[in-house]
């Protein structure tokens, strides 16, 4: 009796990080689907191993039933950008020797893309080594997102970036998007390719059991990594221009990064006041931080790729039914307006967030009621989590 081949998820993040693909292959566990997942060893977002882990060449985990093939990380990659470079070509290393000698009984590979899109190589290698069928749900837009962190736009980057990112989508069997607005800018590429948008849905369950407090009258929180791309810096800064006149607000940044160092220093040196750095805490405790906040933070900078990104905590803090504050660009920023369930303002601009977290405390207890009532109705019409499983699993399961 032949046997049965399984998938393979490829991804740079998996449990004990805190991602999506966790969820999705709980559920795929659940149904009886044969797969297991290739990733690096656990080290996001501090750069350094979980305890419990080890660096090693080749090692074999179990997240419940599911068997997890782990290679090397480099660490210290969140301190400097030549190690985040070498821990790019360290995954596609590492990857494709294991492919060789494990892809054979793999028919497809299931690519979960949230940071660089080399990581999608080693797929590749098994759809040319094993012809295996691809699929790849990306998170992050190459090549913008290289330019966004900071590397000059050089004719030769340009054509390497542009090149790669053609070869890698073009040998893909079925592309998925978690931002609509990847489609037009990934058509570029592969004009002849069908583009399918799949929304993220809420990564925690939001249950609260009231054990949190936070230290203000009225608490404004911003959770999830703390890196320079989340525009903190102008976030903190508006925030100090406003609590002057409300003293009993506080500013909640729940997480960790590579940016948080900095973060500090800033609200040190400048004497900004109020601002409560709780660092990261467990994903099972966030429902109770969600509760105990009054408006949950949504920011990044003013860089024209972000005005098409939705990161995942927003659908996170529409589970919570809390008012959402956009310090943000583009397609967040329209949801919010569209649905009515926030208010925006722009990323660059210190007295529009000011300004922003004045109006806030102008609602009266209705308006933010609709707004909690709104937040409802566009998780269920855009990212209901049973909507998008069952069309991940129509496109990777039963095609």
């Amino acid at each position: 009796m032949k046997k049965e081949k399984k998938a393979l998820i490829l991804g740079e993040a998996f449990y004990p990080e805190d991602f999506l693909i966790n969820d999705l292959v709980q559920e795929w566990e659940k149904d009886g689907y044969q797969f297991e997942v290739l990733t690096r060893s656990p080290s996001y977002p501090f750069g350094k191993i979980y305890k419990g882990y080890k660096n090693k060449i080749y090692q074999t985990t179990y997240f419940n039933t599911i068997k997890i093939h782990r290679f090397p990380v480099v660490q210290g990659y969140e301190r400097s950008t030549l190690i985040k470079v070498l821990n790019y070509f360290s995954f596609v290393f590492w990857s494709f020797w294991i492919i060789l000698f494990i892809g054979r009984r793999f028919e497809k590979v299931f690519i979960y893309q949230t940071g660089p899109l080399t990581l999608a190589t080693a797929g590749i290698f098994l759809k040319k080594f094993y012809r295996a069928k691809v699929i790849i749900w990306t998170q992050d837009l190459w090549p913008e997102t290289v330019y966004a962190y900071g590397f000059k736009k050089t004719k030769i980057l340009s054509f390497c970036l542009d090149h790669f990112v053609k070869w890698v989508y073009k040998n893909c069997d079925s592309i998925l998007v978690s931002c609509e607005g990847f489609i037009e800018r990934l058509h570029r590429y592969v004009p002849e390719k069908t583009i399918e948008f799949v929304p993220n849905w809420s990564l925690i369950e939001y249950e609260p059991k009231g054990k949190q407090k936070l230290p203000g009258e009225v608490n404004f929180t911003f959770a999830g990594n703390v890196g320079k791309v989340q525009n903190l810096e102008n976030v903190v800064r508006g925030f100090g221009v406003f609590v002057k006149d409300y003293p009993t607000t506080c500013l909640n940044i729940i997480g960790d990064g590579s940016f948080l160092k900095d973060l500090k220093a800033i609200i040190e040196v400048e004497g900004i006041r109020n601002v409560n750095l709780t660092g990261r805490k467990p994903l099972m405790e966030m429902s109770d931080y969600y509760q105990a906040s009054d408006v949950l933070i949504i920011s990044l900078k003013d860089v024209p790729v972000y005005e098409i990104m939705i990161p995942s905590k927003f659908q996170v803090y529409l589970s919570t039914r809390k008012p959402i504050y956009a310090i943000f660009k583009g397609e967040v920023s329209n949801l919010v307006e569209r649905y009515e369930i926030g208010l925006v303002a722009y990323p660059s601009d210190i007295d529009s967030i000011a300004k922003g977290f004045s109006d806030f405390m102008k609602l009266s207890d209705e308006e933010r009621k609709r707004m909690s009532d709104k937040s409802a109705r566009l998780l269920e019409e855009v990212f209901s989590k049973e909507k998008t499983l069952e069309k991940i699993n129509q496109i990777v399961w039963r095609r």
